[in-house]
């Protein structure tokens, strides 16, 4: 099992009691012994009253002792084979709780969701499942006791936050900036690191990490980013080569504002904002070499 379907899963583990206010727990699933047949997780439900104002689909976990969950990533396949493999740890499980002995044998049908990105197009061809609240699907025929949950599809809510890991593309772009604010500055580098966000929102969350006026928070962020550049060889490489291609750049300007100070070529507001914002060695550098002979700062960063 990849990072970021043991984030997910932790984070469901970590979060279902607090984002159902105690009505739902998680409980990591004992083995079905079909040789290795195991599901993602198991939602206990002990107050299911509480689930009736929750967003969907936590109200549909009411009527129910526990619901299966399948969680399938940006990446991971939702073909046919992934479905019908899903479906039979979902029969496992049924077949293992029937078995179970008791005084009252259960009589039940174990609840499956699964959550995507998306709902796939052969799903909607093969099985035509039912909206029947944002981003949740009833999968038919197998009606109720099968939900699709697409979390590309769901509302931001804090309380959907165990759903909303699971989005993709986009998606997962919109729920990383909305939910960095929202949660402990070590999950939300936790979903940075294992989640496949694009590189662009990656950067400006970790801009957002600025440096924190409590020492005792600026601490323990510095150690995270240690650790995650520990982590991270190729990462801590290229911050290398960008702070030697900064200094160089911030070199070149100072040796070209030299040059023209001493031959008393004044900058204007303009020029000196040119020389600051130019990224490029090589410009600078020939501007330096025209600044020799130049009679104006003008012809100077022609």
């Amino acid at each position: 099992m990849g990072q970021p379907d043991l984030f997910a899963k932790r984070t469901f583990a970590e979060e279902t009691e607090r984002l159902t206010g105690g009505a739902i727990t998680w409980q990591d699933p004992p083995e079905i012994r079909l040789e290795k047949v195991q599901c993602d997780g198991l939602l206990l439900i002990h107050r299911p009253a509480l689930l009736v104002e929750l967003t969907a689909p936590w109200p549909e976990a009411r009527g129910h002792e526990e619901v299966m969950v399948e969680l399938k990533l940006a990446g991971d396949h939702v073909d046919r084979k992934a479905i019908e493999r899903a479906l039979l740890r979902r029969q496992a499980r049924q077949l293992q709780r029937v078995e179970q002995e008791g005084e009252a044998p259960w009589v039940g049908h174990e609840p499956l969701w699964l959550v995507a990105p998306h709902v796939p197009e052969w799903l909607q061809r093969v099985y035509a499942p039912t909206r029947f609240a944002p981003g949740c699907y009833r999968v038919e025929p197998l009606g109720h006791w099968v939900l699709w949950v697409a979390a590309n599809e769901l509302p931001l809510r804090d309380e959907l936050i165990a759903f909303l890991v699971a989005r993709s593309g986009r998606a997962l772009d919109e729920f990383g900036r909305w939910v960095a604010g929202r949660r402990p500055i070590e999950w939300v580098l936790a979903m940075l690191e294992y989640l496949a966000m694009s590189a662009t929102t990656r950067e400006e969350l970790l801009w957002r990490f600025g440096k924190a006026e409590d020492p005792e928070v600026e601490a323990r962020r510095q150690r995270i980013l240690e650790v995650l550049l520990e982590a991270s060889p190729q990462v801590q490489e290229r911050l290398i080569e960008r702070g030697i291609g900064k200094g160089r750049l911030a070199e070149a300007r100072a040796a070209l504002r030299r040059v023209l100070a001493r031959r008393q070529l004044a900058l204007s507001p303009l020029d000196d904002a040119r020389i600051e914002a130019c990224v490029e060695l090589a410009t600078l550098e020939r501007w330096h070499d025209q600044a020799i002979t130049a009679t104006t700062a003008s012809e100077a960063l022609q």
